[in-house]
């Protein structure tokens, strides 16, 4: 009998706990369990909508432990602080402050980010002047400042509304890019347009670079970008912008920003929603002597080490370096999937301020990579029970990416950006022109995008549920 613990129940540590079920069911009595200190599954992807008010935190969750039960996998309701990797064990913290100790002979690791708002004075919805829509309670807190600017708006008054990245260093530009598109349209719905400037802030080299370093795809003959895209999208919807930004300091009504080119600015706002950066969860790995080990097995923001080429520069970074199977090179039945895991650098060009601050987008790794990642490292530790060296790979440079970006949730006016990337991380190795094959990569803007990103909303929800017919979902 083998002994599976996952930590975390996002879309990778969620999925790979289902398709691990899946895979072992009658093949022995294989004991899996998951840790969370989430109780709930939350599709992430949602929370936009819930930040502006036109759908619950409820409508996009569900309760993980009558799923697990359903399908036979052990649920634990708290918060992983220690690995031991040597005596195969983790530590987990739980609600009414007791620990537990569970053993196991593999570990996933797949706990999704921190949020790191203190990297930036002021940031955040806690302890600063800031909202944000990655948590449930965030999504829900920013829709209610919403709709009180709002409410001002009604009365007359004009407004200031910032919206983009709190960091130099941060990821999910999509999400914001989201956001702000969201906002712009339910004011021209309600008549308010008028009343407010908006103003997106961002760390992107480039807008629409998302993190992943832009895109090109075909259209008529010709080559057009993500740059393009967004562009347009922010010139037809009067969004004014500010790239190559790092959030310095946010004050009550005030954002202070340093950009590539050393220049210091500040803008005024009335609202802001500002994405973090993100750090791993705060775990030690601790070694058979008591010696914690945590920088030997994590980079320095603490995501878990895997098949990757660490250390190159940039320049030299290609697809050939993006891990494949998510296992760990130093204790071969540990593997970390979705943003857990330790990318080999970044996708985007990482540049620096004159006076040294980096300003550049980390890596994405949400959504359907984690997806991947999680499913790849599930079949792998089939492999292991079952004799077989890993055989599943789902490298970010030989896998594609899909992003549906809300820009307004409505059945017959909606509007949504569709990109799909591939592969998602340039492999100029395979594809040494632009390093991706541009017969794969789209990017249109319009209602049936709207469609799909409503579809998508149901679609995953029932099938991380594992009702009847979920392996049938891609």
């Amino acid at each position: 009998m083998a002994k599976v613990v996952i930590v975390g129940a996002g879309f990778a540590g969620h999925y790979a706990a289902l398709v691990l079920q899946d895979a072992l069911k009658g093949k022995g009595n294989h004991e899996i369990t998951v840790i969370s200190r989430v109780p709930k599954f939350t599709y992430i992807p949602s929370l936009v909508w819930v930040g502006i008010g036109q759908m619950t935190a409820e409508e996009t969750q569900f309760d993980l432990k009558p799923v697990y039960d359903k399908v036979g996998i052990n649920y634990i309701h708290g918060t992983v602080t220690e690995v031991h990797p040597d005596d195969q064990y983790v530590v987990a913290q739980l609600p009414n402050g007791e620990t537990q100790n569970v053993s196991y002979d593999y570990v996933i690791i797949a706990t999704g980010p921190y949020l790191n708002f203190a990297a930036t004075e002021g940031l955040g919805p806690e302890n600063g002047y800031t909202q944000s829509i990655c948590t449930p309670p965030h999504a829900t807190q920013a829709a209610s400042a919403y709709l009180d600017l709002v409410s001002r708006m009604e009365k007359g008054e004009k407004v200031k509304i910032i919206v983009g990245t709190g960091h130099g260093m941060c990821t999910c530009q999509g999400a914001a890019f989201e956001y702000i598109c969201n906002i712009h349209n339910d004011l021209v719905d309600r008549g308010l347009r008028d009343k407010a400037e908006l103003l997106w802030i961002s760390n992107e080299p480039a807008l629409g670079d998302f993190g992943i370093d832009g895109l090109e795809m075909k259209y008529k003959g010709n080559i057009f970008t993500s740059e393009d895209m967004v562009r347009y999208v922010f010139e037809q919807y009067g969004i004014k912008w500010e790239i190559k930004s790092h959030v310095k300091k946010v004050e009550q009504g005030k954002v202070y920003t340093l950009n590539l080119d050393g220049e210091e600015k500040e803008f005024d706002f009335d609202f802001a929603m500002l994405i973090p950066p993100f750090k791993a969860q705060p775990i030690k790995w601790i070694d058979k002597d008591g010696n914690d080990i945590t920088e030997k097995m994590c980079n320095p923001a603490g995501f878990v080490k895997v098949d990757a080429n660490y250390g190159k520069p940039y320049e030299e970074l290609d697809g050939p370096d993006w891990p494949k199977t998510y296992q760990n090179p130093i204790y071969k039945n540990v593997f970390a999937a979705g943003i857990a895991f330790a990318p080999p650098g970044p996708l985007s060009k990482p540049a620096k301020a004159p006076d040294g601050t980096p300003i550049g987008p980390t890596p994405p790794r949400t959504g359907y990579t984690s997806e991947l990642s999680g499913r790849a490292a599930a079949l792998n530790i089939v492999d292991l029970i079952e004799g077989r060296e890993p055989s599943h790979t789902a490298s970010m440079a030989e896998t594609p990416g899909l992003c549906v970006a809300s820009m307004k949730n409505h059945p017959t006016s909606g509007e949504a950006a569709t990109i799909a990337i591939y592969p998602v991380a340039r492999n100029r190795a395979k594809y040494p022109e632009y390093g991706r094959d541009l017969d794969l990569c789209i990017a249109e803007v319009g209602l049936a995008g709207a469609w799909f990103k409503a579809m998508l909303h149901h679609a995953f929800l029932y099938k991380l549920q594992a009702k009847p017919g979920w392996k049938l979902i891609p």
